[in-house]
């Protein structure tokens, strides 16, 4: 659960604060411009913001409305920040994101660091729930580099926290584990109970995640007892969800639901869409391990709704991943395997390239600025000892030329360290330079392979294994033939490339030219994806000349060829026509695969063969792509001497031009 600002105990303080808005609103000279009067009615929103949405709402607009006429400009950021979180609740992203940006133009512009932390929080837990956690992470720092200047160790633990959250959301456990262990350590500084509970309940939830399920225990009934004690219900009903969690992964069941139900009597008086999520998904768990099917179904798909209607993706993911196993339980094989491909779908766009990359920075960086920092800790230790010598020599000796001596020693220690210090510091930002080369091609590679393979894959170990179990029949596996064909051609024609990429991207694969006509390696690839043509009705045309001889490396030329044959066949609707043809210009040969398909405009053309773009689309009858292709093409053309560029006009089709050596001059020169 991300964590906010604390709460006390709702009804009480909610009293408290309608009684001094009545006391205020009585006084003889009363106006609603008041500053103390809009405070109130702020405060008041914040504290019914889980229990009376709608009231939230209107006594935020009314606050803006005052401050607006009073020119009270805090009021009006809080106002706003307090209208971006009915929005956020509700799952209008848009909406709670220009909200808590109004929020935070304010608020900086007051210099109000308060104020400003709370903001960024806010606009960067949006950003998670909406799934962008680069966006995210980039605003946590933010908020982090301000509260450490500020001194602002509160919202320093809250910020800490919530991007020990985004790398719970990457199950990357380890590195959540340690951004908890920060929010723990400043909470013990602060000797707030509250808070001190909230990350306890977070870390009881990553603990039952890392099967640690006595830690999970211990800190999920510590953080009950504070709850309770201070009656934050909110937090509590969560708590109790959290244990419930820790006994499902027992698959004691009975014990879980008891607890499960202890957080749907607390949500009766909330008004908290999304700490309903996680609770009714959990029941539905439950309820599967007891066999209690149709109760199961039925909290799962009330999960499902409330993540869809708040554009929550992480849970409609995990509430998909659930109505599968129920579904596929029951015998829908149908609906658990539209469920598991929405799972699929959402997995792999929460765990996208730029989300990764991010996260893996940060932890570089971390790891990074933890060397830097015992090395300056060193050199401060070793400094401290010499000064120490010096001090000892002034005192027992008191001779000018000893006290001289130990002053230049240091001096030279010093330097010596400091020198040690940048070398390691060089070594350092060397090695961070070559991870992230290594990051950026590994997570491509394991983007592509996330993305087109393990949906297709995913799907035929699921029909085989229901096959094999004897969940399906022969006729019902039959229905599914033409699909599984169609995904393990996908699979086949991906691997080609991808081996064929990775080759040339991680073992710097050489170049071995050759004479060869061009016009063969055209025919064959034409032979190998006439079935394809054909169930399109395009007809492929070779106007390629007897002679058109080319010295370059026959193998990469064929994947070139391959490649631009298949994606003109992907983007060319049925009874469509693909021309290949080839004329000479200078010491080259111009080779250029024409299609009467759908085109691209300008923007889709000038990202096509930039480094790093992965453009997948899918074509006219829905067939998929990696947009590793053209990163291929261009790779392999340029390794073999030649450019390769593109013209299109949309709904009117696309020319791929590519320029070889010819075999006449390169081949005398090699003999």
């Amino acid at each position: 659960m991300l964590s906010g600002v604390q709460s006390e105990a709702q009804e009480t303080r909610a009293d408290e604060l309608n009684a001094r808005i009545k006391k205020q609103k009585s006084r003889a000279n009363f106006s609603v411009t008041d500053t103390v009067y809009i405070d109130l009615l702020n405060e008041l929103a914040r504290e019914i913001r889980f229990y009376d949405t709608d009231s939230l709402l209107n006594l935020s607009k009314r606050a803006l409305e005052y401050s607006k006429k009073a020119e009270y400009a805090r009021g009006q950021s809080v106002a706003y920040l307090r209208q971006g979180d009915y929005f956020s609740d509700k799952g209008e992203r848009d909406a709670a994101i220009n909200n808590f940006t109004k929020a935070l133009v304010l608020a900086k512009n007051l210099d109000d660091s308060a104020l400003t932390l709370r903001i960024i929080n806010n606009l960067a837990t949006e950003y998670a729930y909406n799934g962008d956690y680069a966006k995210s992470l980039n605003h946590y720092l933010e908020g982090v580099e301000m509260a450490e200047l500020k001194g602002e160790k509160e919202m320093l633990s809250i910020l800490n926290e919530n991007i020990a959250g985004l790398y719970e959301s990457q199950e990357d456990h380890e590195q959540a584990l340690v951004f908890y262990q920060k929010a723990k350590k400043l909470n013990d500084e602060l000797g707030d109970d509250i808070n001190s509970a909230m990350t306890m309940s977070n870390l009881a939830s990553l603990y039952a995640d890392m099967g640690k399920l006595d830690y999970a225990m211990f800190n999920v009934n510590r953080s009950i007892s504070i709850f309770e004690k201070h009656r934050v219900m909110d937090w509590l009903a969560y708590a109790y969800e959290t244990k419930g969690k820790v006994y499902l992964e027992q698959d004691k069941y009975q014990w879980a639901l008891y607890w499960y139900r202890q957080g749907e009597l607390l949500h009766e008086d909330l008004d908290d869409d999304r700490g309903k999520i996680d609770l009714y998904n959990g029941m539905a768990k439950a309820y599967l391990g007891k066999g209690i099917d149709s109760l199961s179904q039925r909290y799962a798909m009330q999960a499902f709704d409330i993540s869809n209607d708040i554009k929550f993706p992480e849970g409609t993911r995990e509430c998909a991943y659930t109505l599968y196993l129920v579904n596929k339980k029951n015998g829908n094989f149908q609906k658990a395997l539209a469920f598991h491909e929405i799972y699929e779908e959402i997995a792999e766009t929460l765990h996208r390239l730029e989300n990764k990359k991010s996260l893996t920075l940060l932890k570089t960086r971390s790891e990074y600025d933890q060397q830097k920092q015992e090395l300056i800790e060193a050199n401060e230790q070793a400094l401290a000892r010499q000064r120490g010598l010096i001090y000892a020599a002034i005192i027992v000796l008191i001779i000018f030329a000893i006290i001289t001596f130990f002053i230049k020693r240091a001096e030279k220690i010093q330097k010596k360290l400091n020198a040690e210090l940048q070398a390691k510091k060089e070594i350092l930002e060397e090695h961070e330079a070559a991870l992230v080369d290594s990051n950026e091609t590994k997570t491509k590679l394991f983007s592509i392979i996330g993305h087109d393979l393990r949906g297709p894959i995913g799907s035929l170990q699921g029909l085989l294994q229901m096959f094999s179990d004897g969940e399906m029949t022969k006729d019902e596996f039959f229905q599914f033939i033409p699909k599984l064909k169609k995904d393990v051609d996908h699979i086949y024609f991906t691997l080609n490339n991808l081996l064929s990429w990775g080759n040339s991207q991680m073992n710097g694969a050489t170049v071995k030219p050759s004479v060869f006509a061009l016009e063969s390696l055209v025919d064959d690839n034409i032979n190998l994806l006439s079935e394809l043509a054909k169930s399109k009705s395009i007809k492929i045309v070779s106007e390629l000349a007897g002679n058109t001889l080319i010295w370059s490396d026959s193998n990469q030329i064929d994947i070139v060829i391959r490649n631009l044959i298949s994606n003109a066949l992907k983007f060319t609707p049925e009874n469509g026509m693909i021309t290949i043809k080839a004329r000479e210009n200078n010491d080259l040969w111009e080779v250029s695969v024409r299609d009467t398909g759908v085109g691209m405009d300008k923007v889709t053309i000038e990202k096509l063969f930039k480094k790093n773009s992965n453009i997948s689309t899918y074509g006219t009858n829905n067939e998929k792509g990696t947009g590793l292709g053209l990163s291929l093409c261009k790779e392999m053309v340029e390794k073999n001497g030649g450019s390769i560029w593109v013209e299109s006009v949309l709904r009117k089709g696309s020319t791929f031009f590519f320029t070889l050596p010819k075999a006449e001059d390169k081949y005398s020169q090699a003999s």
